[in-house]
């Protein structure tokens, strides 16, 4: 018999209003805020059907978007014995991708189309925990507040819209005791990247015939600055680390600018030019030279990706780039 359960090391460690770790404070928030019990044994809330029609509609052009890149993560960690999951700002799945031979495993632990999985109904989680700090995290067997989830590795990314709110949760989960950590460290690193795919997808999509200034944060958990740019040369939209990056509007529509009161003068190669250049130049070094490669990285066209080279300076080598 282990020397102290689950249960009691997550009430021991909530005691304190300090708690010194990030697992120690969301423990304490599900017991002490949402008055959860750790070794309680409710049943996972299941919205009913209708009411996850509606949860759908309310985000049908957001999930359109979301399910290439959906499918294709699927791909890549479904082998494995994981699956995907795609919530909403609340935790309420609303898109699953699992095997058919895995189906039953993951519905038995709720792990399903409109179950909620916010902190609040199932305490420390991958989805939840991302949800309610905003944040990747990875939640690993007994990192998990109730006893009863401690069979699974969450792996999680937020998705935020191009309000700069958050829209969404990208997750992994598996049930599988051959699961290490290093493993989920690896998977952790490619919902990650899926997640600000689709997040850039749908920024993309939200700006429709606006050009997409783009640049890379080295280091940061929010690695790519989007800017809106309309006809007019007026900045029209901004995602959430743009916002941050040039003091814009926290949340919601953002008022119209100049560009290049964010860019600079059109004479002056600027900090953000600079940032977006760095990473078209090394997009084009990991694929080689191959340029449709590249484009597809960057999430743009090929025809795009040559004029953001043009416009950047960056020549065209005919011996080392090619345009398959």
């Amino acid at each position: 018999m282990p020397e102290h359960r689950h249960e009691d090391r997550v009430a021991q460690a909530s005691q304190s209003p300090a708690a010194v770790t990030r697992l120690a404070a969301s423990w304490r928030r599900s017991m002490v805020k949402h008055g959860l019990d750790p070794a309680g044994a409710p049943r996972v809330r299941q919205l009913s059907m209708r009411e996850l029609v509606e949860k759908r509609e309310a985000l049908d052009g957001f999930i359109n978007v979301a399910r290439p890149q959906l499918d294709h993560l699927f791909q890549l960690v479904c082998p494995t014995g994981c699956s995907v999951l795609l919530t909403d700002a609340t935790g309420i799945v609303l898109e699953q991708r699992m095997t058919e031979a895995d189906a039953a495993t993951f519905r038995g632990w709720g792990l399903w189309s409109g179950a909620d999985w916010s902190e609040a109904a199932e305490g420390t989680n991958g989805i939840g925990t991302c949800l309610a700090e905003g944040r990747q995290v990875t939640i690993h067997r007994d990192e998990h507040f109730y006893a009863r989830n401690t069979g699974l590795s969450c792996m999680d990314a937020p998705i935020w819209g191009p309000d700069g709110r958050l829209i969404a949760a990208l997750d992994v989960s598996t049930a599988r005791l051959d699961h290490t950590e290093r493993w989920n460290a690896l998977i952790a690193a490619q919902v990650a990247q899926s997640a600000r795919q689709i997040e850039a997808a749908f920024f993309r999509a939200s700006f429709p015939g606006a050009r997409i200034v783009t640049a890379e944060v080295t280091g940061s958990e929010d690695a790519m600055l989007l800017i809106a740019v309309d006809k007019d040369d007026l900045a029209i939209g901004a995602n959430r680390a743009a916002r941050r990056a040039f003091g814009l509007e926290k949340e919601g529509q953002l008022r119209p600018r100049p560009a290049s009161d964010l860019f600079g003068r059109e004479d002056e190669v600027t900090g953000f030019e600079k940032a977006e250049r760095a990473a078209v130049i090394r997009a084009l070094a990991r694929a080689e030279g191959n340029v449709s490669a590249a484009a597809r990285a960057l999430g743009v066209g090929r025809a795009t990706l040559y004029r953001r080279m043009s416009r950047l300076g960056i020549s065209q080598n005919p011996g080392r780039l090619s345009q398959v």
